[in-house]
């Protein structure tokens, strides 16, 4: 292969890997409008979505694969591929958890806990992964170690939201059923896998940023 061609391919690479978190946070944002509003059809639009990102995950590891095999790549190209095939993992996973959000969407029987705010917690973990993503695609270091110290920041959010959705079902005394306790409880388990996947969507974002500041530097000092 040309070596211009080579080149080519290296950079449609990265440019692919960037239109797949596109897509994967276009299906996230859908999946916490449609817990919000509780609409049924969007959150099965994010559901059944989920085969697009599957896909393309497979076409862009065959990419690296084929890179690898091919043209037997050193130093910063050897990492630049491993960097994206590690990447676009971690993508397929977020997406996976969006998927999570429609599910969640459906089982949802009536609004509890108005208190804990999704919303704000799910939009600070998904500028996490956009962030992630122009650090990949800027090959920016600095924004690769904001994105660690915010991983703190989102997790003790989510530690003090699990632990008021915790005190309130507690404390809750106003129930005239056992059915009345049910519903509350199977409410306050759907909200605290919430709470976990969106902790779980940051993670996700701090192993791109981590793989990233490898496949830049390679430092290997965030991935864990």
């Amino acid at each position: 292969m040309p070596r211009e061609d080579y080149q080519q391919r290296l950079a449609k690479l990265q440019r692919d890997v960037v239109s797949m978190s596109d897509l994967v946070l276009e299906r996230l944002t859908m999946g916490l409008e449609a817990l919000e509003t509780k609409d049924e059809d969007l959150a099965w639009r994010v559901i059944d979505g989920d085969a697009e990102v599957n896909e393309l995950y497979l076409e862009i590891e065959q990419e690296c694969v084929d890179l690898i095999a091919l043209q037997q790549p050193v130093a910063g190209d050897l990492r630049l591929i491993a960097a994206s095939f590690k990447i676009i993992t971690d993508l397929e996973r977020i997406g996976d958890l969006a998927t999570n959000l429609g599910d969640y969407t459906l089982d949802a029987q009536r609004t509890e806990f108005q208190q804990v705010d999704v919303q704000e917690l799910g939009g600070f973990a998904q500028e996490m992964v956009e962030d992630s993503m122009r650090a990949y695609k800027d090959e920016d270091v600095d924004l690769c170690y904001e994105i660690d110290a915010a991983d703190d920041v989102l997790d003790d959010k989510c530690e003090r939201l699990s632990e008021l959705v915790i005190r309130d079902l507690i404390q809750e005394t106003d129930v005239d059923s056992d059915e009345e306790a049910e519903v509350m409880l199977k409410e306050a388990t759907r909200l605290l896998l919430t709470i976990r996947d969106l902790e779980r969507v940051g993670d996700h974002a701090v192993n791109i940023a981590a793989r990233t500041l490898y496949m830049i530097e390679s430092d290997d000092e965030l991935i864990w």
